[in-house]
């Protein structure tokens, strides 16, 4: 059995670190489980390129290796791993691998984490799966290179380097991505990460707000002030906060359903950034203000061209380049 959809709406737009995301994904299943298969792919139909299911033999791997950004396997985790261990050469080529139980109670990726296999569990979580990822970034709560690179819409040039980056952003001591223009010659060493851009240079928005915001006061807040500014949705880069606003679930969503990633900076990043508005938030817990201080340091030339909006006394926007 097999089945298509195709859509381009949804979020998987953004090249991941390797160049690709998991655009193309195929769900293997057992016979008797191609009924919960079927939800699954009418679940996420829209955030993906193309859905197919085929039912599961003995070679279906091995057929179809290399067709698919990412398999959901709706199997145990062992036997995804040992059809498949044989298979695997090398993790920016390979294709990213999901395991789902039919009661989609756990979403646990196996190989590819950062190549589709995390995206795809987080979407499977939508569907009230635990998404069970244990890439070390991501089990510490931590935006790792290659989620920063999605998040702003370009790709790792150099894979080896992430092992050193990503232990440093473990050890809190990477800092935010330095953005270079060129014409200019660049000399790394090994434990630099280049992130190359997907596309041409567009705005960042900064972003904060009170604790619990919804996703409309987002949405409302963000196309308010773009309309004050001569630049569209399609011109945003990304949208950038604190660290402390990172799991704020209105923000997510809103960033989700306009399909731009979330980039936070930690306190630090921010005061060095810090915006011309007075904030409050600086006298009271030592943070300057979020909206700015997000889009100066997110910004190519860490200028604003708006300054901070207040919607609704709920969310805090500034546009930075």
């Amino acid at each position: 059995m097999s089945s298509e959809t195709n859509d381009d709406s949804g979020h998987c737009a953004t090249p991941d670190s390797d160049g690709e995301v998991a655009e193309e994904i195929a769900i293997i299943s057992f016979e008797r489980k191609l009924e919960t298969a079927e939800e699954i792919q009418t679940e996420l139909a829209d955030r993906y390129e193309a859905i197919d299911i085929i039912e599961y033999h003995g070679d279906v791997f091995e057929q179809y290796w290399g067709e698919y950004d990412c398999f959901v396997g709706l199997m145990a985790s062992g036997i995804a791993m040992r059809k498949t261990a044989h298979l695997l050469d090398d993790k920016w080529e390979d294709p990213a691998i999901c395991v789902v139980d039919e009661e989609l109670t756990w979403a646990i990726p196996i190989t590819g984490g950062h190549h589709g296999a995390n995206q795809v569990a987080q979407d499977l979580a939508t569907m009230g799966a635990v998404p069970a990822m244990t890439t070390a970034s991501e089990a510490a709560g931590k935006q790792g290179v290659e989620s920063r690179a999605k998040a702003m819409d370009a790709h790792v040039v150099n894979g080896d380097s992430t092992v050193q980056t990503n232990l440093a952003v473990l050890d809190e001591n990477l800092g935010p991505v330095a953005r270079l223009e060129g014409p200019r010659a660049v000399l790394v060493g090994d434990d630099v990460t280049v992130l190359k851009r997907n596309k041409d240079d567009g705005v960042v928005i900064g972003t904060g707000s009170v604790s619990g915001a919804d996703k409309e006061r987002f949405l409302e807040a963000w196309e308010e002030a773009l309309e004050q500014t001569d630049y569209e949705l399609e011109d945003v880069e990304f949208v950038g906060t604190a660290t402390r606003k990172e799991d704020e679930e209105g923000l997510l969503e809103a960033a989700q359903e306009l399909d731009l990633g979330v980039v936070t900076f930690d306190k630090e990043t921010l005061l060095e950034h810090e915006g011309p508005t007075p904030s409050k938030s600086k006298e009271l817990i030592g943070w300057p203000g979020v909206s700015e201080a997000s889009a100066i340091a997110g910004g190519r030339d860490h200028e604003l061209v708006l300054k901070k909006l207040s919607y609704e006394d709920e969310v805090t926007v500034a546009i930075g380049k």
